[in-house]
């Protein structure tokens, strides 16, 4: 469906990657990974034609339809949940505007005889027929059957969008996209805000899901669960394996091991090689296999050890000072917005060194209790911090507060103190921002070097109370790991608002789900929490209805019983050819290293050049049938 070939961009004169190649095709599921600012949501915008390239080629099949979920979602005001899905079908609300303008014209006209009327009818009779083609008649009903799947219930239908939070909205991009009837989707980070729910409907959507798709995401156990393939994006190259996340992982390192210890006997050969060279430039009866050993030696293609970007932030959690026993008390605890309530009567007790996780649903009050808790929104009800409580507080949206028209230098100088001026330099060194890089401007930082700036000025203000709410959205899975590690070691209470469950695992001791305004205790890490949930109603999200677009296969063609015969006569004709081609290719290697080995023994042995020559013009002769072969196959299948 799209061939990428020897493409190029480059920013500043720098390249994010040159000459990349890969073709993307129908089951094809990629997980497109790499570190922070390696080019990931570059190429995704120049897949979609959002970004001009450099040089390369993009081909695809013709009339492809492409889907491309972004980062940020943007939503003209005043459309309800409908209207908003409904703008996946522009022609059909196109020919809905037509079927109007015809109908009323027909109201309103007496002239019944006449040739203009005639032809509204036939227009008419056509435009309602592209119409029942394009599937006017049941787009209402698929939109609502998507719409629920992905969570939404009846009530918020004629809701505005604006109403709902970031993750809400990007459901509804998301539910646009699946009835569109896209061949390709190309999907960023599509499980940043979505809560845990909404990512096992998506997971089972995708599996089932017969177009090709290209996804950024640095969720491990998504990746695991949805990708069948694995593209990196590492020093401006890729590497490309059939394998979801983890297991290409493991395979990349064996390829690894595999290409330094062929690194290793090949240094050995040529240093072999350099010896028989010197050996015989001395003297001049053997001065012309010198220039024969010297010619091979130019030719042999060098092995290469893939470089990897090892570089990553170094990241460590202070306490200020120890706090009292009680972190905070609450008690009764509502929160409205207008007649919406979000959470009404929350009793919630937070000790010293507990380390606890706030999950659930979008709108269900996570983000809304942690800003109370830091003091951001008012509240009814009593909460109380306890005896020398300071709370360091990660915004979901932190990274969105950053001033664009600062340097990064500049936006640490300005949120530090007296005490820690000094040490600014080395906090971003930490971070990966070094030298040059400190005077970027942070309007053109990628999402996760803003996080990890956000994290950065953090660390300049005094704390030993954690509130991190989905501190993980944009940053890669290397540095998601450092930050996993950090707060692991981290002494001071934790509170999290997350929905990445491979995150989440291991961290927290308390999970609290937030739901219908009310909190429910769980004394336990995610996936205890996953357990009970699976046995009381978790099981409803695997029961429903996934929504899956089935497209018409193209018919193979029908073969008669003599081109069947044929077809499998220069099948088998062509494997016997490619078993003879590889034999002859292993002879000659073979006979390459005996030269290389042994010079003086190899050329002892009687007609060694007159069998090495004959051996390889046999195999030029092998080569030419064989595209013979291809070509004549490729004819009758």
């Amino acid at each position: 469906m799209l061939n990428i070939h020897n493409l190029s961009v480059s920013f500043g004169g720098e390249y994010l990657f040159e000459e990349i190649s890969f073709r993307l095709l129908s089951g094809d599921r990629v997980g497109l990974i790499g570190k922070n600012g390696a080019g990931k949501s570059t190429l995704l915008k120049i897949l979609s034609k959002d970004m001009p390239i450099d040089s390369g080629t993009i081909a695809s099949d013709k009339d492809i339809k492409m889907g491309f979920l972004r980062q940020d979602v943007d939503f003209e005001l005043g459309r309800t949940v409908l209207e908003e899905a409904y703008q996946a079908f522009e022609e059909l609300k196109s020919l809905e505007l037509r079927l109007d303008d015809i109908n009323h014209q027909l109201a309103e006209r007496t002239d019944y005889e006449s040739e203009a009327y005639n032809q509204l009818i036939i227009d008419l009779n056509d435009v309602t027929h592209h119409y029942e083609i394009l599937g006017g008649y049941n787009y209402q009903g698929e939109t609502e059957k998507v719409l629920l799947g992905l969570g939404f219930r009846r009530e918020d239908f004629d809701k505005k969008t604006e109403t709902f939070s970031g993750g809400w909205r990007m459901r509804i991009e998301l539910a646009k996209l699946l009835l569109q009837s896209n061949d390709v989707l190309l999907l960023d980070e599509p499980t940043n805000h979505l809560d845990i729910e909404s990512i096992v409907w998506l997971e089972n959507y995708l599996k089932g899901y017969t177009g090709g798709v290209m996804i950024v995401s640095h969720d491990k156990m998504f990746l695991d669960n949805v990708t069948n393939r694995t593209i990196e994006i590492s020093l401006g190259r890729i590497y490309d394996y059939n394998k979801p996340y983890s297991q290409y992982l493991v395979l990349r390192n064996e390829i690894k091991q595999q290409q330094l210890s062929a690194q290793k006997n090949q240094a050995k050969e040529i240093q072999q090689a350099e010896r028989l060279i010197e050996k015989f430039r001395a003297k001049s009866t053997k001065a012309s296999m010198a220039q024969s050993l010297i010619k091979k030696l130019d030719k042999i293609e060098r092995i290469e050890v893939d470089e990897d970007d090892n570089s990553v932030m170094n990241l460590r959690f202070q306490v200020s000072v120890t706090p009292g026993k009680v972190v905070t008390e609450i008690e009764n605890l509502s929160k409205s917005y207008g007649d919406k309530h979000v959470l009404q009567g929350i009793d919630l007790l937070i000790e010293r060194d507990s380390k606890t996780a706030f999950v659930g649903q979008n709108g269900q009050g996570k983000s809304t209790l942690a800003k109370i808790m830091v003091g951001e929104l008012e509240h009814q009800g009593h909460l109380k911090l306890g005896h020398n409580v300071q709370i360091g507080y990660f915004a979901q949206n932190q990274a969105e507060y950053l001033d664009g028209n600062k340097t990064i230098l500049d936006t640490m100088i300005d949120a530090a103190n007296e005490k820690n001026r000094s040490k600014v330099r080395d906090i971003l060194g930490s971070f990966l921002f070094r030298g040059d890089d400190v005077e970027k401007y942070v309007k053109v930082l990628s999402g996760g070097e803003r996080n990890r700036l956000a994290l950065a000025k953090m660390l300049l203000q005094p704390f030993n109370v954690l509130v991190m709410d989905e501190p993980t959205n944009h940053l890669d899975i290397k540095s998601k790991n450092v930050l996993k590690q950090a707060l692991q070691n981290f002494e001071g209470t934790l509170i999290l608002v997350s929905h990445d469950r491979d995150f989440l695992q291991g961290l927290t001791n308390k999970v609290y789900e937030f739901k219908d305004g009310k909190i429910k205790e769980y004394l336990g890490d995610v996936n205890f929490y996953l357990e009970q949930r699976k046995v009381e109603d978790f099981r409803a999200i695997e029961k429903k209805q996934t929504i899956t677009i089935k497209k018409e296969k193209p018919q193979e063609k029908q073969l008669s019983f003599e081109e069947q015969k044929k077809l499998k006569a220069l099948k088998n004709k062509l494997s016997n050819i490619e078993s003879d081609i590889a034999k002859l290719e292993k002879q000659i290697a073979d006979l390459d290293d005996d030269l290389l080995k042994d010079y003086d023994a190899t050329m002892a042995k009687p007609d060694f050049f007159e069998n090495y020559e004959k051996k390889k013009r046999n195999l030029e002769a092998l080569m030419a049938e064989w595209e013979e072969l291809t070509m004549e196959l490729e004819e009758v299948s």
